[in-house]
């Protein structure tokens, strides 16, 4: 019986995937495109986002650990 194929999926502080169709084979593959996602936040320092009605700003040394890697299931 054949093993099913891991995907790993890396959801944004928001708990949206981090691009559009992005399924990752590997858990590698998964945090080399969170360490791209943060580092497209630098220049400006900060992810911004929406809780509760109110605009946050997540200091760009918190991001990566407010972003969840998770296995999808197939």
């Amino acid at each position: 019986m054949k093993k099913p194929k891991q995907q790993f999926e890396v959801l944004s502080p928001d708990g949206f995937g981090i691009e559009m169709d992005s399924n990752y084979k590997t858990i590698e593959e998964a945090q080399t495109a969170l360490d791209k996602f943060v580092k497209r936040y630098e220049a400006q320092g900060y992810y911004s986002t929406i809780q509760n009605g109110e605009r946050v700003r997540i200091s760009i040394s918190e991001i990566a650990g407010l972003c969840k890697i998770i296995e999808l299931k197939k």
